[in-house]
C-alpha cells in the first residue's frame, strides 16, 4: 500500500524512536514525537507487519513504566533484525565521497557515465511495462508513474495546458538519490534523458528536489508543433510556480517533440 512522503517520514521517525529507546510503548513514542498513541500504534502495526519491529517479552523484570495499572502490561516494541537493515546509514555521504573521488581522478564525464549506467537498469525494466501501453504518450506516462511510485519516487501526473500548449506534468515527491544529486546534477540529467526515451518525446525538467524545489517537475508535451513554432533552446514551456507546478497563465509555444 502506497503512503505519502509525510506519512513515510513519520513512520521512519517512529522506527528511529523504537531503535533509540526500545523497549518502548506506543504511548511513550507518542510523547517523544508529539503524536497521539493511536497514530503511533497505526505506524507500529504497519512496521510490525513488514517485520521491522517486534513485541518485546519483558519477562519477570518488566519495567513498571510499561504497565497499565493492575491490568495487562502495555505492549513494548523493539527493532527487529530486519528493521535494523532498513534504518538510515551514512551511505549518502559515502556515495558523495566516492563520486568526488571519481570526478577528481576520472573527470566529470566519468560521473555522467556512472549516472547513465545507474538509470539504465530502471529504464530497461520500465520499457518492458510501457511497451504494453502502445504509443499514446498519456497512457505511457500513466504506466511510468505507476512504475516509479513502486520504486519509491512518489510519482504523480496531471494534465496541464493553455492555448496551443498542452501536456502532462510529471511530479516526483521523493528522490532516492537526492543527496547525491544536490552535488552531482548529472544524475538528474540522466534521469530526464531516460524519461524522454521511455515516452518517445522531448521532455523538460522544470524543477528538482536537488535544486531546492519541494518536488521534481517534468513537462511532457502531448501535442506536436511545427518547426517554425519551436522556441529557442533557452526558452521553456512555462516555469514552475512556488509549489513547483507549471505556470501556464501566459501561453508559450512548446518544444517540438523529438
Amino acid at each position: 500500500m502506497f503512503i505519502g512522503p509525510d506519512e513515510q517520514r513519520t513512520r521512519e521517525r517512529v522506527l528511529a524512536s523504537v531503535s533509540e529507546h526500545g523497549p518502548i510503548t506506543a504511548a511513550e513514542v507518542g510523547r517523544l514525537l508529539g503524536l497521539t498513541p493511536a497514530a503511533v500504534r497505526r505506524h507500529l502495526d504497519a512496521l510490525a507487519e513488514h517485520g521491522a519491529v517486534e513485541e518485546h517479552d519483558p519477562g519477570p523484570s518488566h519495567t513498571p513504566g510499561h504497565t497499565r495499572g493492575r491490568g495487562r502490561p502495555a505492549r513494548a516494541y523493539v527493532v527487529s533484525e530486519r528493521g535494523h537493515g532498513s534504518l538510515p546509514a551514512d551511505y549518502d555521504e559515502l556515495a558523495v565521497q566516492a563520486l568526488r573521488y571519481l570526478a577528481t581522478h576520472g573527470g566529470p564525464e566519468s560521473v555522467a557515465a556512472f549516472a547513465h549506467e545507474r538509470v539504465r537498469g530502471l529504464e530497461s525494466r520500465y520499457a518492458a511495462r510501457l511497451a504494453a501501453a502502445g504509443d499514446n504518450v498519456v497512457a505511457r506516462t500513466d504506466v511510468l508513474v505507476e512504475a516509479m511510485t513502486e520504486d519509491g519516487f512518489a510519482a504523480s501526473a496531471r494534465p496541464v495546458g493553455a492555448g496551443g500548449l498542452t501536456g502532462v506534468q510529471l511530479c516526483q515527491g521523493h528522490c532516492p538519490v537526492g543527496r547525491v544529486a544536490e552535488e552531482f546534477p548529472q544524475f538528474c540529467d540522466a534521469e530526464t534523458e531516460a524519461i524522454s526515451r521511455l515516452l518517445g518525446v522531448h521532455v523538460q525538467r522544470l524543477a528538482t528536489l536537488a535544486g531546492g524545489a519541494h518536488v521534481c517537475t517534468t513537462f511532457i508535451p502531448t501535442t506536436a508543433v511545427t518547426r517554425s513554432q519551436t522556441p529557442p533552446a533557452h526558452e521553456t514551456p512555462g516555469t514552475p510556480d512556488a509549489r513547483g507546478a507549471l505556470d501556464l497563465s501566459t501561453p508559450t509555444p512548446e518544444r517540438a517533440a523529438r
